[in-house]
């Protein structure tokens, strides 16, 4: 079994998409401080951290999208949806800040020796992450799922999915229309992704189980791939 990180570092100075609480991290205790506790020569050190629920490589939840009261929060979401058999397309071939199409998906999909099935989570490589980690330009230079890619998304029965971007949608776009469809069709996804790129045009196990946050609007995730070896 092969497992890939799909999860970016959590940093102070970390790129979050804007209004968004930014990424703090401080030296809590030291073994310094905390050694003076005990008389064995036993110490230990922790950090503190301040991060937004929709911040790091995470997981939106219903509540977020979805102004109902009923919507539920990160901690009431099933499991389920988490976890499964997933794919990963390539459309980073899209020009930044211009939709990514139905068309664009079909040729995506059409390019690999995989197929997107019923119940499957799927995983789009802008690659985004890739050209501009911790630079300004990963919050403004990349494409995003117009009205029709969405659609897609619906009509071909995806239960999650995911971009390594921050956000599905285009980021000159004032509708946000992926937002939209995930809010109408409850269907959930992962934003700050990283390194799709070595799973473009395969079949694996997908895992990114949240922080089980009561009342969060989203969910931190160490998101993890998990290859056998008929598709290593």
């Amino acid at each position: 079994m092969q497992l890939i990180d799909l999860s970016q570092d959590i940093y102070q100075g970390m790129m979050v998409y804007p209004g968004h609480l930014k990424t703090v991290v401080f030296d809590h205790a030291t073994h310094e401080e905390t050694a003076l506790r005990f008389d064995s020569g036993f110490s230990f050190q922790t950090k503190g951290l301040m991060i937004n629920d929709n911040g790091p490589t995470h997981v939106d939840s219903f509540s977020h999208l979805d102004p109902d009261p009923a919507a539920q929060t990160i901690d009431q979401m099933p499991l389920d949806l988490f976890y499964g058999q997933a794919v990963c397309l390539d459309v980073s071939h899209v020009p930044a800040r211009t939709d990514i199409t139905a068309e664009h998906l079909d040729a995506a999909e059409q390019a690999v020796e995989v197929s997107v099935e019923p119940g499957d989570i799927l995983l789009l490589h802008t690659g985004t992450f890739g050209r501009h980690a911790g630079q300004p330009q990963y919050l403004t230079d990349f494409p995003g799922l117009g009205e029709s890619a969405s659609k897609w998304i619906v009509d071909r029965g995806v239960k999650t999915f995911g971009v390594d971007s921050p956000t599905p949608d285009n980021p000159a776009s004032r509708i946000y229309p992926c937002h939209l469809m995930c809010r109408h069709h409850g269907i959930t996804h992962y934003e700050n992704l990283a390194n799709l790129d070595q799973l473009i045009g395969r079949r694996f196990t997908f895992a990114g189980f949240p922080l089980k946050l009561v009342g969060g609007h989203g969910g931190p995730t160490r998101a993890v791939a998990l290859l056998d070896s008929a598709n290593q």
